[in-house]
């Protein structure tokens, strides 16, 4: 089954982009096991208290993240744990719509998924 490391900013992409996230990724990836850092539970918690439009965003990313399965990492940093998780091969692709991110993510060789158009995701492979 494919293993996808879902990162914050793909998290707030349903208030953020009006992305059906996980329905997206039933389309685009089939069966899946989604997976995200603790990391990412952290900055979408402090994110969360800002208020505004990016408060409400990250609150609702924090609450889709439950239907996640929450991963330990030994980096404290949410990019360097979701980049981790991919370079190290335990997840097959990488959810996110962070430019410096996938990036990285695809010179390590990394399949990333990101927002294509409005509010489709699509696959870029390394």
């Amino acid at each position: 089954m494919t293993r996808v490391a879902v990162d914050a900013n793909a998290l707030m992409m349903p208030v953020e982009a009006g992305v059906r996230l996980f329905d997206e990724l039933d389309r685009l990836v089939g069966t899946y096991d989604a997976v995200v850092p603790e990391p990412v539970l952290a900055e979408l918690d402090s994110l969360s208290e800002s208020g505004g439009e990016e408060g409400r965003a990250a609150s609702v990313g924090a609450d889709l993240a439950a239907r996640c399965d929450t991963v330990e990492t030994e980096e404290s940093y949410a990019d360097d744990a979701v980049h981790a998780l991919g370079a190290s091969g335990a997840v097959d692709a990488v959810v996110t719509n962070d430019a410096p991110l996938k990036e990285r993510l695809l010179d390590a060789g990394v399949p990333v998924i990101h927002l294509r158009g409005r509010n489709q995701l699509t696959r870029t492979q390394p």
